[in-house]
């Protein structure tokens, strides 16, 4: 016998028939391996009676067949659902404008990007009263047309403040 095989006989890693181990006697790794396995599968066996238990399965009969067929399980915790919406968010865009491509910019964001604006008017009212009357009537082609929603907003000697937004976005006055 070796050396080495003495050590592993006295470690308890191999044994013989002449040298059988009293219980209690050192460690076995035999033991302790079959220990572990058994342990680890009785935790399987758990989880898998766990998971059965936890979803119900409907069944159907079948007029053929004695016992019943399962279906899909039913689950209960999937009752929510997530509505996206088309657009995730809205620019709300302030424009105070001071010439004909802002009152146009105005309109693109309204009409093409669906955004609703609010706009100042009174830089306009003040410094181009036909800028003004071409905004105005900018606004009240989109009411008509595209059934635009406006409401003012503020109205004082120097802000005149009005919220303009696409269809789609509602606007309510409350108050």
């Amino acid at each position: 016998m070796s050396f080495t095989d003495t050590i592993k006989r006295s470690l308890g890693f191999e044994e013989t028939e002449s040298t059988d181990k009293k219980s209690g006697e050192g460690f076995n790794l035999t033991e302790f391996i079959n220990s572990f396995t058994k342990s680890a599968n009785e935790n399987i066996q758990k989880q898998k009676n766990n998971v059965q238990q936890q979803y119900r399965h409907r069944t159907v009969p079948n007029p053929t067949v004695s016992e019943p067929e399962p279906v899909e399980p039913v689950y209960d915790d999937y009752d929510d659902y997530v509505i996206v919406p088309e657009q995730s968010f809205y620019e709300i865009v302030l424009i105070r404008p001071k010439t004909l491509d802002d009152i146009n910019y105005m309109v693109d964001q309204i009409i093409e990007e669906k955004n609703p604006v609010i706009l100042d008017l009174s830089f306009l009212e003040k410094e181009s009263p036909a800028n003004f009357k071409l905004a105005g009537d900018k606004i009240k082609q989109m009411r008509s047309r595209y059934d635009a929603q406006a409401l003012l907003l503020a109205r004082s000697e120097d802000k005149n403040l009005i919220i303009l937004s696409p269809k789609k976005v509602k606007l309510v006055n409350k108050g």
